[in-house]
């Protein structure tokens, strides 16, 4: 199933260059046939839940594995390069954070291959399409690594208790990261929760939005951040937040209607024209 998913790495790519989406990007047609029923189930349970951090879980090797993994460059036999996310020092964080909390896999050597700290990039491994990572991290809110647990990818039963004393903590340690950075709600004049509402944060060039009840969360590295919030119809607000490394900092949007605009065209053949244009809405995230 891992290798299942619709490949949006190519359209992000090409995006980068031409400064167009960085989040949210739109599926393939006629996806649903595309994909197993395992991995349709996957991604309609991910368009039901506002997801923000999660990690898939191998067996084969024993590294915490960040995106992207697919690489930029064509594939040269023997030649791997790193392909960086818009988040790579947050995805080195998150994949540290597992890896020092394992009880070996911060050590490098294992199974055989070393990996600095124990955490490795997809795509500075080997490159693949398809990975649930990638696919995460370009159609939802969600940040996620893959974690290589085990030289075995089949653990007789005597195995397991070792793994889970060697995880355990690690587990917990990285689903506690899910609390750091900026969270709130996006509202508007009257106190109307707005859904798929748009946060940027300068300097990054990954958006999230906001769930259906206006909330929303961004994982952020402690430091000073401008932070925007927008949504088709209404006036963006910006607000610059500092980020320390405890809990998230709690950010709240209030954003107003955005001002008609009342543009009366010239008298044609001495008729007046009653209608007014309207400005284009901006696109929502999908």
């Amino acid at each position: 199933m891992n290798r299942n998913f619709p490949d949006l790495n190519a359209l992000v790519y090409y995006y980068e260059k031409t400064n167009g989406r960085n989040h949210h990007l739109p599926l393939p047609d006629n996806w649903e046939q595309q994909v197993e029923p395992e991995t349709l189930a996957v991604i309609k349970w991910m368009q039901n839940y506002n997801f923000i951090l999660s990690a898939n879980l191998h067996g084969g090797a024993v590294v915490a594995n960040y995106p992207f993994d697919k690489s930029r460059d064509p594939r040269i036999r023997g030649r791997t390069t790193y392909a960086a996310t818009a988040d790579d020092k947050l995805f080195r964080k998150l994949a540290r954070t597992y890896s020092y909390a394992h009880s070996w896999m911060h050590k490098g050597w294992n199974c055989g291959d070393f990996f600095d700290e124990g955490i490795t990039n997809g795509a500075s491994w080997y490159s693949l399409s398809k990975g649930m990572q990638d696919f995460n991290y370009l159609y939802s809110n969600c940040f996620e690594i893959t974690l290589e647990l085990s030289c075995d990818k089949f653990p007789p039963a005597s195995a397991l208790p070792r793994e889970w004393m060697g995880n355990r903590e690690a587990l917990v340690s990285y689903l506690e990261q899910v609390h750091h950075g900026i969270k709130g709600m996006v509202y508007d004049e009257n106190n109307n929760p707005l859904g798929n509402a748009e946060i940027s944060v300068a300097g990054a060039n990954h958006d999230v939005t906001t769930g259906v009840d206006g909330d929303y969360f961004r994982l952020l590295l402690p430091g000073t951040y401008t932070v925007t919030a927008s949504a088709p119809g209404y006036v963006p607000y910006s607000s610059t937040v500092t980020v320390g490394p405890a809990e998230a900092i709690q950010l709240h949007f209030y954003l107003k209607t955005a001002p008609k605009q009342n543009l009366k065209a010239k008298p044609h053949n001495g008729k007046k024209n009653h209608s007014s244009p309207k400005a284009p809405l901006k696109l929502g995230p999908r």
